[in-house]
């Protein structure tokens, strides 16, 4: 067995490393929030009433990612939130949250809203899988 390298000084190859390992830090000592991922999936008439489409209630017909992060004693514009295709990493003074997402996410367009009342911020992320186009067509 042996392995190609094209350096023979590297001691892993790219693809060993997880997607979003660089966000991660173990020693960092602020707590995880609890967070929820609920999925949701645009339906009409025809999907409700006829089935005439093919989705059925599973999340691979589902086209979007809910993230809800519950922040207590948190402002706006203390959260500092980056998205990656399968990673999202949520910081704030007192909290952290490096969450790898279940499924790739279009990371350009998603949209986040914090909802001051209940201390939450929600995310919004659309799914983006590799065979969408056999669910939506």
């Amino acid at each position: 067995f042996q392995v190609k390298s094209e350096n023979r000084k590297t001691i892993w190859n790219t693809e060993e490393v997880p997607e979003g390992s660089e966000f991660d830090d173990t020693w960092d000592p602020r707590e995880q929030p609890e967070y929820q991922i609920l999925f949701k999936q645009c339906v009409g008439t025809e999907d409700v009433f006829f089935g005439m489409s093919r989705k059925d209630p599973s999340t691979a017909c589902c086209e979007d990612m809910v993230v809800k992060i519950k922040l207590p004693e948190t402002k706006y514009s203390d959260i500092t939130l980056d998205i990656q295709d399968k990673v999202l990493d949520l910081r704030t003074p007192k909290k952290k949250l490096l969450l790898h997402l279940p499924y790739r996410v279009d990371s350009k367009n998603g949209k986040a809203r914090f909802l001051s009342e209940e201390e939450t911020l929600e995310v919004t992320l659309r799914v983006s899988r590799e065979f969408d186009f056999i669910n939506f067509f």
